[in-house]
């Protein structure tokens, strides 16, 4: 069967008050009753479920919990102060929304039925059970830049629980969604935990910026350096690398350092032959160096130079390409 919903079972809106619960109930308890259809078992089962359906929604406590939780909160050892202490430790609410959030997944109507007996009052009650799992748990996290590109450790504080280490695979992006096993709310019964889920939100760089695999950075430097080229230091995820700038390059122009990027997630370069070994190095992205001139401070020495470099410009037009 798929997901429960009880209001659709009894044939109502959300917004049904109790006079109109009562009505539909009767209406469907005279067409779905035992006694009437002695022999078809399926109208029989379809009864079961309009006379759970009316006893949670015509009880008002029972009916809260539904609506926050879904059909989780109707089970005995559903704690809903904890559920929604998780929900707010989360920057973001927990995927679903609505009565289907319910913090451990949706349940079917036919598993919650099973697990009901009849009680003698004629009401359903919640019988003897096995290992509940717990329910699992969602969050978002801030991580450094260069943890994301190269990977990293990041120390997180539970209420509770005190301060627990996760560890940033190389190649995160933002919204990246980390698991950690275990780490949700503690089962009952001696059921597992459940886990705990961080959605990554990496923080910028003052210098670095990343588009896809690859990084880009704005390296400063001299006019002397691109008219004549020259040996610089620029920095690298990896720490800075000597850098050749050609003679003649442009402002604005681009070298290329390979695999200096950032990782590919789940990517790796085979070393030979057909298959991956543990061994084949990740895919990395490049890393762009963007060549930025700076002039020196303004002086009656830049300003002579500058006139003598206007002269070199005789008969060009530099804005020809704009056609002006």
């Amino acid at each position: 069967m798929a997901k429960a919903d009880l209001y659709a079972t009894l044939g109502i809106e959300e917004e049904a008050d109790s006079d109109s619960i009562r009505k539909a109930f009767r209406k469907l308890a005279r067409k779905y009753h035992p006694d009437v259809n002695q022999d078809d078992p399926a109208k029989a089962d379809k009864f079961k479920e309009i006379s759970f359906a009316n006893e949670v929604l015509s009880d008002e406590k029972k009916r809260g919990l539904y609506d926050e939780f879904g059909v989780t909160g109707l089970d005995p050892n559903f704690n809903a102060e904890q559920a929604r202490a998780q929900h707010r430790w989360g920057s973001e609410p927990l995927p679903g929304g609505g009565r289907y959030a319910n913090f451990g997944g949706d349940f079917d109507l036919d598993d919650l039925l099973g697990r009901f007996s009849r009680g003698a009052g004629g009401g359903f009650g919640f019988g003897r059970q096995g290992p509940v799992r717990g329910q699992d748990a969602e969050g978002k996290v801030s991580v450094d830049f260069l943890d994301a590109v190269r990977g990293g450790k990041v120390t997180i504080h539970l209420h509770g629980r005190g301060p627990l280490q996760v560890t940033i695979p190389a190649g995160a992006e933002e919204d990246t969604r980390i698991r950690l096993a275990g780490q949700g709310s503690a089962g009952s019964s001696g059921g597992p935990a459940g886990d705990l889920y961080l959605k990554l939100h990496v923080r910028s760089h003052r210098f670095f910026r990343r588009e896809g695999a690859d990084l880009h950075i704005d390296l400063p430097v001299t006019i002397p350096e691109l008219v004549r080229g020259g040996d610089v230091v620029a920095p690298t995820p990896d720490g800075p690398v000597h850098l050749k700038i050609p003679a003649g390059s442009k402002n604005g122009g681009k070298l290329r350092l390979g695999a200096k990027g950032a990782t590919l997630l789940g990517a790796k370069k085979k070393s030979g032959g057909k298959k991956q070994s543990p061994q084949d190095a990740p895919l990395r992205g490049d890393l762009y160096i963007h060549l930025t001139a700076v002039l020196p401070k303004t002086s009656d020495k830049l300003s002579e130079l500058a006139g003598e470099l206007e002269e070199l410009y005789a008969g060009e037009n530099i804005r020809a390409g704009l056609g002006v």
